[in-house]
């Protein structure tokens, strides 16, 4: 099987500005983007978990299979030209590209593949869950990932069909690393962990040539890449938190592109020589109410709080254009969403729902959110319609990785924050926002359930374990939508809208890909005319 065709909503959508002004230039051979960074906590790929930690592993890396920058709803071949499937014997096996080397120079081997599954399943970090549900364990994993020659064998325990292991293995935590480089960095058993959150050793379209946590990112172009090398030298991150900040840069022309500038920035741009590009996205933004807070425990509370989000209000102004409603855990255009939005902002019904309940108000609350556009704006406009029915939020900024430090802590009250699938497939999402089978304070589980302490009901989790194993593929998507149903009604997580990503950029750029997800964001094809 060489391809399986997915529903990613790829297209963008290009919006011509008007009004020429005087214009700078960057380099012509490098592409200078100013962006938000300090989400970043890691960027090994066995434990980078942030949205812009995705985008470098997708740079620097690659996997065996992989959607790619020529057409981002394609599951393609990567260091693996072809692969045969075994479903009776739970085998997929991968026949690795001839002449496939790292940046390094070191030919890539099947070594080095059983040696990256194998680090992250050993070190456990962050997302090693994505590829442990495959039954994989540090005990087996030589078992379960075996190879010789050109020839690589991958085994999984459960009831999933290949697609499925076929997504797992086109997700971040399975790219493949360098390992004879990164052993000669390994210190005290950290696998080279410690070396890869400040370098890489990837076969990528990319070479990491410097990182510097808040500060920047360079990426040297990798003449070698098998699928054709880059079209710019290098690539800049410039951290900018400012909005405001990146606008003028851009208008400047210091930087070829402005990743977060905000809606009403993006209308007022007037420089005949930027454009906007629009891309779809698959992260849902949701509030959230920690369980381990008394006052935050009655689902009355979680019922009305579903009544006291401006929806409407936010989308037609401070979101405009970067967000629709959507009110499920699975993106709209994704097959199994389910898209029906039976709530509005209604503060006289949310007073009954609390009253009935008979809880007393006011309640305060704690409520954690990145300090930038828009999830400010966002915090104010919730801590203004929550007001209305005595919920009065107390809102703490922090930075990306501070918020969601707090938030794997299960120190929070209330969380304004996103989530987008870790690989795509509905049970991504699923077993993020309606799995919990172990609610243990040492019980770590990278979900939304498990950071806001939530007991998931037993019978729920039933349900999204057997949405997986569910054969028929009719059938299945019909279960996540009777799960998202059930989560939208009665959960501890109000899933409010579905993002959508506006870029402003120079005219004179073009191919850049941003897809459905972090993972999808690519540079490759980018030129500067």
């Amino acid at each position: 099987m060489r391809h399986l065709r997915t529903a990613l909503l790829a297209s963008a959508l290009v919006l011509p500005l008007a009004a020429p002004a005087a214009f700078a230039e960057t380099p012509a051979d490098v592409l200078v983007v100013a962006q938000n960074i300090d989400d970043i906590v890691a960027i090994d790929p066995a434990q980078a978990y942030e949205f812009t930690s995705g985008e470098l592993v997708t740079n620097l890396y690659d996997r065996l299979v992989q959607y790619d920058a020529d057409d981002t709803t394609v599951l393609a071949a990567g260091l693996a030209s072809d692969w045969q499937t075994d479903p009776e014997a739970k085998t997929i096996t991968f026949t690795l590209r001839d002449g496939a080397t790292f940046a390094s120079g070191n030919p890539v081997t099947a070594e080095d593949v059983i040696y990256s599954f194998s680090r992250v399943v050993k070190l456990n970090l962050t997302p090693a869950f994505i590829l442990t549900q495959l039954g994989w364990s540090a005990d087996n994993i030589g078992e379960m990932v075996t190879g010789e020659g050109n020839t690589v064998t991958v085994k999984y325990a459960g009831d999933f069909s290949p697609a499925f292991v076929l997504n797992v293995l086109a997700a971040r935590p399975a790219s493949i690393v360098d390992s004879v480089l990164v052993k000669e960095h390994e210190v005290d058993g950290d696998m080279g962990n410690a070396w890869l959150n400040a370098n890489a050793a990837g076969s990528g379209p990319f070479t990491l040539q410097r990182y510097t946590a808040g500060q920047m990112v360079r990426m040297q172009a990798n003449p070698t890449y098998f699928n054709g090398a880059p079209k710019v030298e290098s690539v800049i991150l410039r951290h900018v938190a400012e909005s405001a900040t990146q606008q003028l840069l851009l208008e400047q022309g210091d930087v070829d592109m402005a990743r977060n500038l905000t809606p009403d920035q993006i209308a007022g741009l007037n420089s005949g020589e930027i454009k906007v590009e629009t891309f779809p996205q698959a992260a849902v933004h949701f509030l959230s109410f920690n369980q381990k807070t008394e006052s935050l425990t009655n689902p009355a509370v979680w019922e009305a709080a579903r009544y006291l989000v401006d929806y409407k209000g936010m989308t037609d102004t401070i979101i405009k254009g970067q967000m629709e409603v959507h009110q499920a855990f699975w993106p709209k255009g994704f097959p199994g969403s389910y898209d029906e939005t039976p709530f509005s902002y209604n503060p006289e019904k949310a007073k009954s729902i609390l009253s009935e309940a008979g809880i007393e108000t006011p309640i305060t609350v704690s409520l954690d959110v990145i300090n930038a556009a828009p999830f400010t704006d966002m915090a104010q406009s919730l801590q203004a319609s929550f007001a209305d029915a005595g919920i009065n939020f107390e809102i703490l900024p922090g930075t990306g990785s501070q918020v969601i430090t707090k938030y794997r802590e299960r120190s929070h009250q209330a969380m304004l924050l996103y989530w987008g699938p870790d690989f795509m497939d509905p049970h991504s999402n699923a077993k993020a926002f309606a799995y919990n089978s172990n609610n243990a304070d040492d019980a770590y589980a990278a979900t939304t359930t498990w950071r806001n302490a939530w007991a998931v009901p037993e019978e729920m989790n039933k349900k999204t374990m057997a949405a997986l194993s569910e054969s028929d593929a009719g059938k299945r998507l019909e279960m996540y939508q009777e799960l998202q149903q059930e989560v939208q009604e009665s959960s501890p997580v109000v899933i409010m809208f579905q993002a959508a990503y506006q870029v402003a950029m120079s005219e004179h750029v073009s191919g850049y890909v941003n897809g459905a997800t972090s993972d999808f964001v690519y540079y490759r094809l980018v030129a500067k005319d």
